[in-house]
């Protein structure tokens, strides 16, 4: 099939990009690499078509659109502190940009689109696990916005007909994640201190918990969320159904690296919520989606590849 993965050079995008050529398919990116990077569009950018440009033009969507069968939306600005800090630039491109993707996909006649949401959308409903029929009590701005673009794909399958799939992603990590941004992931900064031997600074007393979703899990179920029957017009979450507190991370870190380091806990950060943990029955039941890694094996795998990257 003909795909488009807008934000295809981030770190989701990238990893999604590769598995979707591997499987035979036709891949086109856009991107404006105002997060992602070029070189992780490098093993392949002979195979795929790339379209540089900003969710928020209507034109360059709407360009980006044309002959595409699927549309995987990745592209967002990330990141709850990013949000709190600059909550008008992050509606601007997580809801007017999906809007953006969302009315172009029905004017091209594109069959399904493919929403990245985030499990932040729970927000402060202290209920775990967390399951896709909760009432959402977003805090930050970033929740908001990745409500409202869930919001706006329903009103398009209802309004238009247009096949929409939210997924909620719970804190995803893995190969190719940045560790250097200013809004990087807990995981790829907690990997490059033990392998440099560095201080860790944690918000909070490092008891509070996520169901950390290693990378290769997110890319299956995007994949099966482009095929799969009686899943328009429906969210699902996205992890392991487990939960592990930044702690056992540390701990786990030490054992896998042999390697201790100084950690240094401070006060909990604005916009956070204390516990994550997601129900993923409704997405193995639709979706046909399984995790296949675990977050123990998928730290593991991530040291290897963040040891490999650092002799290149």
């Amino acid at each position: 099939m003909n795909c488009l993965v807008t934000g295809g050079a981030g770190f989701i995008g990238s990893n999604l990009t590769k598995a979707l050529l591997e499987a035979g398919h036709s891949v086109r990116i856009l991107d404006n690499f105002s997060t992602g990077k070029r070189e992780n569009l490098g093993p392949f950018q002979d195979k795929i078509e790339l379209i540089e440009g900003d969710l928020r033009s209507y034109h360059i969507v709407h360009e980006a659109v044309r002959d595409i069968e699927v549309v995987f939306h990745q592209g967002a600005l990330p990141s709850v502190p990013r949000s709190i800090n600059d909550p008008i630039t992050t509606n601007q491109v997580n809801v007017e940009g999906t809007l953006n993707i969302l009315d172009a996909a029905k004017d091209a006649g594109v069959r399904r689109v493919i929403y990245a949401s985030s499990s932040s959308i729970y927000g402060e409903n202290p209920a775990l696990p967390k399951q896709e029929d909760m009432t959402p009590l977003p805090i930050s701005p970033y929740a908001v916005a990745k409500l409202a673009g869930e919001k706006y794909c329903q009103a398009f399958t209802r309004s238009y007909g247009l096949e929409t799939v939210a997924l909620r992603y719970f804190n995803v990590f893995g190969t190719g994640q940045d560790p250097k941004s200013q809004y990087a992931a807990v995981i790829p900064l907690f990997i490059t201190a033990f392998l440099d031997g560095s201080q860790i600074r944690i918000n909070g007393d490092g008891e509070q918990s996520r169901d950390f979703t290693f990378i290769d899990n997110v890319v299956q179920a995007n994949m099966k969320a482009a095929t799969a029957e009686n899943a328009s017009g429906e969210v699902f979450n996205v992890a392991c159904g487990d939960r592990t507190s930044l702690n056992q991370i540390l701990d786990n870190l030490r054992k896998v690296t042999e390697v201790d380091v100084e950690v240094i806990y401070g006060q909990d950060r604005p916009g956070d919520v204390k516990h994550s943990l997601a129900d993923i029955t409704k997405a193995r039941n639709i979706l046909g989606y399984m995790p296949a890694v675990t977050a123990e094996e998928g730290l593991r795998r991530s040291v290897i590849w963040y040891r490999t990257a650092r002799k290149q």
